[in-house]
């Protein structure tokens, strides 16, 4: 058990203060104890001990979030899913955005203007779906299932497209 559990699991602290004469000397911590009684020595050192809550905050293990990308497909595959495309259809997809963007929803192509994931040429298209679309994977996602499903019928449908032309 680490000394941060064995804080969080023990709800008192003892702290024992030393008076010598009169005059406090700098706290001291001491064994734990249940006496709150005070103690005189033989050298006429006055020892205390008094009880005192101690609230502890857990160490927050901080994991790193799962990649855009991942998430990104993760949820690409189950808008494919929904439209009751086979599989193959979101390997044609992730073929297409791979090449497009990598699957990144910060992509620019300063060259022609287009941003995104699917690459929406301008990006601003993809604003009718939702006002976040520059920064939200998931608006970027809906809008190019979208666009290639009034266009090409599929995302096989796009990737062939793309394969002959290098664009869709």
């Amino acid at each position: 058990m680490d000394s941060f559990s064995v804080l969080r699991n023990t709800a008192v602290a003892v702290i024992a203060i030393s008076v010598i004469g009169g005059a406090s000397a700098a706290p001291a911590m001491a064994e734990q104890s249940t006496t709150t009684q005070g103690a005189q020595t033989s050298q006429g050192i006055h020892v205390a001990t008094w009880k005192m809550r101690v609230t502890v905050k857990a160490h927050k293990i901080h994991r790193a979030p799962a990649p855009t990308r991942t998430m990104s497909k993760a949820y690409a595959f189950r808008l494919v899913s929904r439209r009751a495309w086979p599989s193959t259809q979101f390997q044609c997809l992730d073929s297409l955005w791979t090449r497009e963007s990598n699957w990144n929803h910060r992509a620019y192509n300063s060259g022609s203007g287009a941003y995104g994931i699917p690459q929406a040429l301008p990006g601003s298209k993809m604003g009718y779906v939702a006002e976040d679309w520059r920064f939200n994977p998931q608006t970027q996602i809906r809008w190019g299932l979208r666009y290639i499903k009034g266009r090409y019928g599929s995302p096989c449908g796009a990737w062939g497209h793309f394969q002959s032309h290098n664009w869709y």
